[in-house]
């Protein structure tokens, strides 16, 4: 006959209680704390964090959250960098002449060939690639369809920054001078004179944003 050993109940729930906290630590439902941005996530959006851009992307690299990159021009390094991380979608707000005259790679090739989803929303303030609420709209769209980390770039990152900064206000209902404060930490520098006073973060909204500085040109 074997011996029965007998625990008190005190000391059986302790037991129960215990071997739940280790399932719980262990398990992806921890993961409460990430701050996800793309895939159609919701809920507050942090600042962006910028990273080193040296040898990786002109001006400009940032870190929205756990799944978006904010970038000027990423060189080839960079892409096969960001792949490795998890990136599978790269959005590039580039015009062709820009593409064509200043980038020394195939972009889209590579992208492709690391085998990244690769949108092209090619915008420039002209007639023919205006800043308007269709670019918006195709940007929201290639967010909430990504089923990975996103990178995000232009030149400099400054339409980039107004890309995101439309975004935020639109779409996720970050509060105006809370979405100027994270773009500018990026290169918004809508404290520039530019054009006629313009901005392209009023012409994403299709209204003026009275908010931003709109110097003299």
């Amino acid at each position: 006959m074997r011996a029965r050993i007998l625990f008190p109940e005190r000391s059986v729930r302790s037991v129960v209680c215990f071997a739940v906290a280790v399932v719980l630590v262990a398990s992806p439902l921890r993961s409460a704390h990430a701050q996800h941005i793309v895939g159609g996530a919701k809920g507050p959006v942090p600042a962006p964090v910028l990273l080193d851009s040296a040898g990786l992307f002109q001006a400009r690299f940032a870190k929205v959250g756990d799944d978006l990159f904010i970038g000027g021009q990423p060189t080839e390094r960079a892409l096969r960098e960001l792949r490795a991380q998890g990136v599978t979608t790269v959005i590039n707000l580039r015009s062709p002449q820009e593409m064509q005259s200043q980038v020394k790679f195939d972009e889209a090739a590579l992208v492709k060939e690391l085998g990244m989803n690769y949108v092209w929303i090619p915008m420039r303030g002209t007639a023919e690639f205006p800043y308007d609420p269709a670019g918006l709209a195709k940007f929201t769209k290639a967010i909430n369809q990504a089923d990975g980390k996103v990178l995000l770039h232009c030149t400099i990152a400054w339409r980039a920054s107004h890309m995101w900064a439309a975004y935020l206000i639109q779409e996720r209902g970050v509060p105006v001078q809370t979405a100027l404060e994270y773009t500018r930490a990026i290169n918004l520098l809508d404290a520039r004179p530019f054009g006629d006073g313009a901005q392209p973060l009023e012409a994403f909204l299709g209204r003026v944003v009275p908010e931003m500085a709109h110097p003299k040109p």
